[in-house]
Parts: structure tokens; sequence; C-alpha cells
């Protein structure tokens, strides 16, 4: 079931957030190398509790492995999930930084990749063509269109860079829990599930877009994704509310 949201609903789910935009800005300030992504990770659960919120991933439990963190921090051939460590960022690297927070009962969720010091122009651009392909996502979130052109945007602004978008993980609806329905692939396929979009729909779009092969593999701690070619990945996301004049970012 795809549950709507009245006016006062998206106000404190733009205030969740906020927050998010605001503690993702404090974590891209802090990274450079010799930063650590535990170091992220406790600056992040910090200031959202000094924001009367509290970390939305720590201790969700999908399956059988709760996330032990606040945050996900994935770095270079990480594509999602990637669990804070000791690690040490190096110069060059990117880390795509993921976060969501709970605020009055509702739920934010933003993410955002950066470089590390200086990055190779092939990293830059994997992240330029990431953002643009999200962007191409959100301007198909309009009230008569479907779930399928925003995967279509997405996937095609990838494509004609020569970048695969992940399939095995899907944007998806958000309010009262982390994730509702629907889910929002970054593809679309003739057959798939297609619903139309409409007014008070709220919905987080989050390409993850692929140097190479679109085939991910799972690491040993439950979570992290990682390309099976070794290849870099990159993530951006927005929490998006479906109006009458059109898609309205609330994680900008």
């Amino acid at each position: 079931m795809i549950l709507l949201k009245g006016p006062e609903e998206i106000a404190v789910m733009r205030q969740a957030n906020g927050i998010v935009r605001e503690v993702l800005n404090a974590l891209c300030a802090v990274v450079r190398p010799g930063v650590t992504t535990d170091d992220l990770d406790r600056l992040a659960e910090e200031l959202t509790l000094k924001k009367g919120a509290r970390p939305a991933f720590k201790g969700y439990k999908p399956h059988s492995v709760a996330y032990p963190k606040s945050l996900c921090a994935s770095i270079n051939s990480e594509v999602v999930h990637g669990v804070p460590s000791s690690r040490h960022l190096k110069e060059g690297d990117i880390v795509g930084l993921d976060y969501g927070v709970v605020y009055r009962g509702f739920y934010g969720d933003a993410a955002q990749t950066v470089g590390v010091g200086r990055i190779s122009e092939r990293a830059r651009r994997l992240l330029e063509v990431t953002r643009a392909a999200l962007y191409a996502g959100i301007d198909q979130a309009r009230p008569g269109n479907r779930v399928g052109d925003i995967g279509r945007a997405v996937e095609e602004t990838a494509g004609r860079a020569g970048y695969s978008v992940v399939e095995e993980f899907a944007g998806h609806g958000i309010g009262r829990r982390l994730h509702e329905e629907p889910q929002v692939p970054n593809y679309y396929r003739s057959g798939m599930p297609n619903p139309r979009l409409r007014p008070g729909m709220v919905i987080a779009i989050e390409p993850m877009v692929n140097e190479g092969t679109h085939e991910l593999r799972i690491l040993d701690d439950g979570w992290t994704a990682v390309t099976a070619d070794g290849k870099l990945s990159a993530h951006f996301e927005h929490s998006i509310a479906i109006t009458e004049n059109g898609p309205q970012i609330l994680s900008e």
C-alpha cells in the first residue's frame, strides 16, 4: 500500500530531512585524508542527537544482521551500506555518505558521494554523472508520471556516459517507516510494477552508478555491497515530495 502524506506530515518530513542535510554538510566539511569512517559516524550521531532526532539506520534489521552504526560510508568500489570502521580515508578516495534520521515520528534520508582531497578525472566524472542521474530522475517525479519514468531517466543518463546502474537495490517510499511502498528502481523493464505518481507521495530517489558491471557481492559483515569487478561506484539520494506543482526536494 502506498501511503499519501498531508501537508503537515510533509512539513515534519522537511524538518527531518533538514537535519539529514545539516549532518551531511558537516561530514563533507571534515572529509580529508587521515579521517576514519568511525570518526564520521561519531560526528553524525552526535549532531543528530543534539537536534532532538535519532539515527535511522542504527539497529535497523531487515535481515539476520542488524546494522551496527549510524552512518553508511562506502569507499571506492563499495556501492552502499559500507560499515564505518577504523579505516583511514586516503587522498584520491571517493566516499559515499548515506544518512537517515527519525524526527517526530518521520524519517529523512539522503546521500552523496564526495572526493577525499584531489581525485582523478575518472572519479570526478563518475560523481558528476551520478548526480546528474539523480536530478534527471527527480525531474520525472511529477503527478501523472509513473515510477518507471524515474528509473528510465536515471538509467539513460548513466548509460549515455558508459556506466551501469545497480539493480539489486532501489529507492523507496518513505514516511513513518524508512522503507515504504513503492520501490523506486533506477531502471525500468516491461512488466515491472509501475505505479502512477500522485500528490502526497514521498519517495527517496537514489541512483547507485557503477563504472563497470552492475553486478555486486556482499562482504562478510552482511551489509557492505561492493562492485563485482572492483571498479568505482557512486551514490546520490534525495527525499522528494510529489506535489501538484512538481517535485519538492525535502533534503536539499
